[in-house]
C-alpha cells in the first residue's frame, strides 16, 4: 500500500521547462466510473474530483477491430490490451455477427457486423487468415464505404485489406515476413520495406507480425496522446523492450521528442520525507530522460508532462515547489496540498 501511495504522489514542477499546452480544445478526464468522467476542462491539468491528469477530448478516439475467422490471437490482442489500457472505446466487428475461432483456439463473438457497426475514428486490421476478409468484396467494399476515419491501422497480413482497399497506393508499408514478397509481388504501386516493425505514413500504421502490433499500437497512442501515456501503457503491460520510435515514421508529428532538457531533472534528485516519516530518494534515469522514484528497492519511473507537472505510472500528477533561489524544497500530490520537505 505504501509503494501505491507514492506513486499516486509522487510528480514534478518545473517553472522553467516546457511549453504551456494551448487550449484550444476541451479536456476531459481519462474514464474512470466516476462522475467526473462526464466532466469537461477547459485547460490541462487534473481532474478536481479524482486528481486524473486530463487529456484532450479529441484524442479519446473510437477504433474498429475487424476480426475474420482464423484471425490471429496476438495481432489483435496486444493491440485491444494497449488501446484499451489507454482509454480508448474499442470494438469488434466481422463480415457477420456470429462467433468466429482464433487461430482455431479461442472462440470469439463479433460486436457488431458490417451491416450494423457503428462508425469509427479508426479501422483495424489483423492477420491471421486475412485472405478471408481481403478477398471478400463486400468486405473490402464496407472499408471503402467508411467515412471521416482518422486512421487506418494494420497488424501483420492486415496490410492486404487496406491493399486491397487502395488504402496505400502510392504508399510504404510493411507486413509479416513471410507475406514481404507477396505483398510486394501482388501490389506493386506498394513501397513494402523490410526489417522495421512499423511504419507510419501519417494516416495509415501498418506493422509487421504479431508482436509487432503492440509496438504499432503504442506509436499511435503516442501520437494521439503523446509519449507519456504511451510509456505508462507498457509499463502496465510490463512491456519491458519496448523502444520508442522504433519504427520508419513518415509524417510530421514526432510523439518522440524530449519536452524537457536532461539536465533540469537534476535539480530534483535527492531524498525527501514520505508518508509515515519514512523517505524516498528520487534518482536520474539517462535510458528514458527522466526521473525515477526508488521505495525500498524498486524504481518507479515519473514523466514530465508540460511546464511545471510530471506524471506518475497511474497519470496522477504531483506538484514540487522551490525557494527564491531556485531551490527545490519539496512536493505535494495537489497544489495546495501537504508539503514533503527535500531532505538533501
Amino acid at each position: 500500500m505504501r509503494l501505491v501511495l507514492f506513486i499516486v504522489v509522487m510528480s514534478v514542477a518545473l517553472t522553467a521547462s516546457g511549453q504551456v499546452r494551448t487550449a484550444e480544445r476541451q479536456f476531459v478526464c481519462p474514464p474512470c466510473g466516476l462522475e467526473c468522467d462526464n466532466l469537461k476542462y477547459e485547460k490541462p491539468g487534473a481532474c478536481d474530483h479524482c486528481n486524473m491528469l486530463l487529456v484532450r477530448e479529441d484524442r479519446v478516439k473510437t477504433i474498429a477491430f475487424y476480426l475474420q475467422d482464423g484471425v490471429e490471437v496476438l495481432d489483435f490482442a496486444g493491440p485491444m490490451e494497449v488501446f484499451s489500457y489507454a482509454g480508448y472505446n474499442v470494438f469488434t466487428v466481422s463480415k457477420e455477427k456470429k462467433k468466429i475461432k482464433s487461430q482455431g483456439i479461442l472462440t470469439v463473438v463479433p460486436d457488431y457486423s458490417i451491416e450494423n457497426a457503428p462508425a469509427a475514428d479508426i479501422l483495424a486490421f489483423f492477420g491471421g487468415n486475412s485472405s478471408a476478409a481481403s478477398n471478400d468484396q463486400d468486405v473490402i467494399n464496407w472499408v471503402k464505404g467508411q467515412k471521416n476515419i482518422e486512421f487506418y491501422f494494420s497488424v501483420c497480413t492486415g496490410a492486404f485489406v487496406l491493399a486491397e482497399a487502395n488504402i496505400l497506393n502510392g504508399k510504404i508499408a510493411t507486413t509479416f515476413h513471410n507475406a514481404l514478397d507477396n505483398l510486394e509481388s501482388g501490389y506493386p504501386e506498394i513501397d513494402v520495406r523490410r526489417d522495421v516493425r512499423f511504419v507510419d505514413n501519417g494516416r495509415v500504421i501498418t506493422t509487421a507480425g504479431i508482436s509487432a502490433g503492440i509496438d504499432g499500437a503504442l506509436h499511435l497512442v503516442a501520437k494521439l496522446q503523446g509519449l507519456n501515456t504511451a510509456k505508462r501503457t507498457a509499463y502496465y503491460m510490463e512491456y519491458d523492450n519496448w523502444t520508442p520510435g522504433d519504427g520508419l515514421m513518415l509524417s510530421d508529428d514526432d510523439p518522440y521528442i524530449q519536452t524537457i532538457a536532461a539536465d533540469k531533472l537534476m535539480v530534483f534528485t535527492g531524498t525527501y520525507e514520505f508518508e509515515n516519516g519514512e523517505q524516498v530518494e528520487l534518482t536520474y534515469s539517462p535510458g528514458d530522460v527522466g526521473l525515477q522514484a526508488k521505495v525500498g528497492n524498486t524504481l518507479y519511473p515519473l514523466y514530465h508532462e508540460y511546464k511545471n507537472v510530471f506524471s506518475d505510472v497511474t497519470g496522477k500528477p504531483v506538484f514540487f515547489s522551490g525557494n527564491d533561489e531556485g531551490e527545490i524544497i519539496g512536493y505535494s500530490n495537489t497544489r495546495e496540498g501537504k508539503l514533503f520537505r527535500k531532505l538533501n
